[in-house]
């Protein structure tokens, strides 16, 4: 029997094992949350209130980007309805945030005469002159083909033409593919959307332009579009594009996280923060990325409300302000509350299809523990616990202070066929998906806010 699977046995009478020592950890049974745990399940099943609401951000807000006055509408929707709850200490706290604009788009195909083609900048991009860039196509699916053809691409409008495999190695061509290809002498990039093939949508997201190379303007375009170039250059046609982008950034704008509390009646003071991000892209309306991972984190806090379910902590449930471009209120969250002692951090920030269970990051001895808690799940089959916790918006904190965190994992098998489209909107999901995915979160947090001693810290 591994270390593991020791420390998973001896939890259950009462104790783990951690690198040969026994540490106590009494009174974490199971058991005695089942009662508890099943009626957040059932409430949150009968109610379906985290669609109704996902419902109501979505269709009355629409996207949410930052320094948008959608976002800010949405905000003192939800503060005000908050309160209806009867959460308590609702309140907004200021973060001044990045205004990116997107303006009117095109790219057109000038020769061969082939049209109009699909395309959505990327977000933070510069614009284009008000008569666009028109230049020749340059084709390259990597780094290292770039730079051994650094030569030709002077003058030229470049296409990182690589197929989506995780998203975590194709994001870079998004994040730097600009500023690599400014320095070489290309007047302007695309990109072939990092994510699932899917109906020819174009996936926009943030770029990140390197201090000292020039900024040039950047859009995605779909795989469908990618790939009909590239025929059109692997079968030796000269190809022109004419890219227009009103793009801009404006001065910073005030916003806020948005904060309420369900407060712990032994240790009010130590927190179980819950969360996600209310803010969204400007294309779709948000439901998925990430209207759908705050209401349901939203709705766990008031479900302890609804049931008088009122842990010995405090569950914190934070709205974070631009997570899409900027990580403002994450950063902010963290420099106004890292004096504070935080038991746990979950965030809901990867679609809220079925839900599997969670994620978890921090210590051999904490695992132990959430992977037994984890078992009053398995009524909704949500009961795994896989290796990685956590997300932007909860990271600062996290690292500052070492709280352990966990993030809620779902179904992700359309995650990134959807993620930053035009197609991330409500008909996507499920209500029952969205109700379990609340119920993961609320029977989480309590459970950890509950527990008579403190997650063990990373």
């Amino acid at each position: 029997m591994g270390r593991s699977m020791r420390g998973a046995a001896l939890l259950l009478a009462g104790a783990l094992a951690v690198d040969g020592a026994v540490v106590r950890a009494e009174g974490v049974d199971v058991s005695a949350y089942r009662e508890a745990a099943d009626k957040l399940i059932a409430a949150a099943r009968a109610d379906g209130r985290a669609f109704e609401r996902l419902r109501d951000l979505t269709d009355l807000f629409g996207s949410r980007l930052s320094g948008s006055p959608q976002l800010e509408s949405a905000l003192r929707w939800a503060a005000e309805e908050m309160r209806k709850d009867g959460l308590e200490n609702v309140r907004l706290e200021p973060v001044m945030v990045p205004r990116w604009v997107r303006g009117a788009e095109s790219l057109d195909l000038v020769e061969p005469d082939g049209g109009r083609l699909v395309v959505l900048g990327l977000g933070g991009s510069v614009g284009t002159p008000a008569d666009g860039v028109t230049a020749e196509l340059m084709v390259v699916k990597s780094y290292e083909e770039l730079e051994a053809r650094a030569a030709e691409a002077r003058g030229r409008i470049v296409l990182y033409n690589v197929p989506f495999t995780k998203y975590g190695e194709t994001v870079r061509y998004r994040g730097g593919g600009a500023s690599r290809a400014a320095k070489l002498g290309a007047v302007a990039t695309l990109l072939r959307s990092v994510g699932l093939p899917g109906l020819r949508t174009p996936h926009t997201g943030a770029l990140t332009y390197e201090d000292g190379a020039p900024r040039i303007p950047s859009a995605a375009i779909p795989f469908e579009d990618a790939d009909r170039l590239q025929r059109l250059v692997d079968r030796k046609r000269k190809v022109v594009l004419r890219l227009r982008m009103e793009a801009q950034t404006l001065p910073d704008v005030p916003s806020a996280n948005l904060v309420a509390e369900w407060k712990g009646r032994d240790k009010p003071e130590e927190i179980v923060l819950i969360g996600g991000h209310i803010d969204s892209w400007d294309v779709g309306t948000g439901a998925m990325d990430d209207g759908g991972g705050s209401m349901v984190s939203w709705e766990a806090a008031r479900l302890l409300k609804s049931l008088n379910l009122r842990p010995r902590r405090t569950v914190r449930v934070v709205l974070f302000t631009n997570e899409e471009n900027g990580l403002r209120g994450g950063q902010a969250y963290r420099d106004q509350h890292q004096s504070e002692p935080h038991v746990a951090a979950i965030e809901s920030d990867s679609g809220v299809f079925k839900p599997r269970g969670f994620g978890f990051t921090g210590s051999d001895a904490a695992r132990a523990i959430v992977t037994s808690l984890v078992k009053l799940l398995d009524p909704i089959d949500a009961a795994n616990v896989g290796s990685d916790g956590g997300g932007a918006d909860i990271g600062p904190l996290v690292r500052a202070k070492k709280v352990p965190s966990l993030s809620l994992d779902v179904d992700g098998s359309r995650y990134f066929l959807l993620h930053h489209t035009p197609a991330d909107t409500l008909d996507k999901l499920d209500a029952d998906d969205v109700a379990r995915c609340a119920a993961s979160m609320a029977v989480m947090a309590y459970v950890l806010a509950d527990l008579p001693e403190r997650l063990p810290a990373p």
